[in-house]
């Protein structure tokens, strides 16, 4: 096939991967289109981490307000108006999916606000019919979120849905123990909802150091959380009223204003045309790819949770970064996924990087443990007896750190300049070094013993 393409590159999503791959390629010289079919910016900055973040902010403020008198302040009558705040979050979403547009024309890209499917190795036809060719195709479709089969599951909602609520819910159930099930469990507890958490296990964030995990569902049900543990939803049936009556398979009967599930989230490839160039999905979906982000169809790459590596923003960005200076910058490069720092906003709020003690053990065997159990001086003002917990893991034999994990306030804030140390291969010796900042909670970090 001659080459002679429309696009140098065209690019299927307009999420965080898409917009940097795009935009990067742009800069490059290579003409670039993006085909959108929703909106620009993606699960984060739409319906994502961004509107999330926020309202974790707005609810940890209502939170503080019960605490005011301890710091010397009188508060009247205090009211919360859901409305306000909702669209408050929703105006910088949209703010935001403004700044995304203009990111992309800057750079040259062509912006095509149409769902594209794959028709060939170098083809995509758009929704009005319109056949466009490529001499590369770009998958970055993201992720969708998954609910699962019960009786009466068209009256649940998705994270999708939760930003755009016309009432306030009173009172919610949500349904997941991953993060985004407890950090909206968090959210509508603080902003004063009667919340009640269902998680068909007896964990919470599995995927978490569990030393650190295990200290969250105290202070949550301490907060006036229900948590059903070890329970599911068997059904929902909508009252006269609109309410919402929920059978759990441990026998609980609980009535509702809503119900959030949010027990994970798929690749979103159903419908790409992905099997026109034989490209055979994963077993949840995903996009197989190499270090590289190539596909088995040599023309086609694929960045982002749709290809089910590691689901968080910056990991898509950094991948989308790197294929568009591989494939036009002249600069072949992969992106490392290994210590990646993570954050949950809970409430208190987790973060980590690096193993686990468990992962560590395999990996290296001896590992030295180091913890540190105090309460934040922030928490003095707080009636209850919340406390911080950090927890470093080192190789034995070597002294390097390998992993650290931390619940307690602005954990994630801290995390992110020991994810530096640890990506370094700083030892314990090297951390015990540093002078202590105080009086903080981030000197606990070269503190630990």
């Amino acid at each position: 096939m001659p080459d002679n393409f429309d696009y140098d590159l065209f690019t299927i999503g307009a999420g965080s991967g898409g917009v940097r791959a795009s935009r990067i390629a742009g800069g490059h010289g290579a003409k670039v289109a993006v085909a959108e079919e929703h909106r620009y910016g993606g699960t984060c900055v739409i319906r994502g981490c961004v509107p999330k973040k926020m309202l974790v902010y707005a609810s940890e403020f209502a939170e503080a307000l019960h605490h005011a008198q301890n710091k010397g302040l009188t508060i009247g009558d205090v009211s919360f108006d859901w409305a306000t705040l909702r669209d408050f979050v929703n105006a910088d979403v949209d703010r935001l999916e403004g700044l995304y547009g203009q990111t992309l024309g800057g750079a040259g890209v062509e912006a095509i606000s149409e769902r594209a499917t794959i028709t060939g190795p170098n083809s995509v036809k758009l929704a009005s019919g319109k056949e466009i060719t490529a001499k590369y195709i770009l998958v970055a479709t993201g992720g969708t979120p998954v609910i699962p089969p019960f009786e009466g599951s068209e009256h649940a909602i998705s994270s999708n849905e939760i930003f755009y609520l016309d009432e306030f819910p009173k009172r919610l159930m949500v349904m997941g123990g991953g993060y985004i099930a407890v950090e909206f469990a968090g959210v509508f507890n603080a902003l004063g909802g009667e919340v009640t958490l269902v998680n068909r296990s007896d964990t919470i964030l599995r995927t978490y150091e569990q030393d650190i995990v295990k200290r969250l569902p105290p202070i949550m049900e301490a907060r006036g959380m229900d948590l059903q543990m070890g329970a599911q939803i068997e059904s929902i049936a909508k009252n006269a009223d609109g309410s919402l009556k929920v059978t759990l398979s441990n026998g609980v009967v609980k009535e509702v204003d809503q119900v959030l599930v949010a027990t994970g989230r798929k690749p979103n490839t159903e419908g790409l045309g992905l099997e026109t160039v034989g490209i055979t999905l994963g077993k949840g979906g995903e996009i197989p790819v190499d270090e590289a982000s190539k596909t088995s169809c040599d023309s086609i790459y694929a960045v982002g949770d749709v290809t089910d590596r590691v689901q968080l923003t910056p990991v898509a960005i950094r991948e989308g970064h790197a294929f568009a200076d591989s494939i036009f910058g002249g600069n072949p490069r992969v992106v490392d996924h290994s210590v990646i720092p993570t954050a949950v906003f809970s409430q208190p709020s987790i973060a980590s990087v690096g193993m686990t003690e468990e992962e560590a053990r395999v990996a290296v065997g001896e590992v030295d443990i180091y913890t540190s159990d105090f309460r934040p001086m922030k928490n003095i003002f707080s009636p209850r007896m919340e406390r911080g917990f950090y927890k470093m893991i080192t190789a034995k034999e070597t002294g390097q750190v390998l992993g650290l994990h931390m619940i307690g306030p602005e954990s994630g804030e801290i995390i992110q300049g020991a994810a530096v140390a640890i990506k370094a291969g700083l030892t314990k010796a090297d951390f015990d070094a540093t002078t202590a900042l105080h009086p903080t909670m981030a000197e606990e970090l070269v503190l630990l013993k």
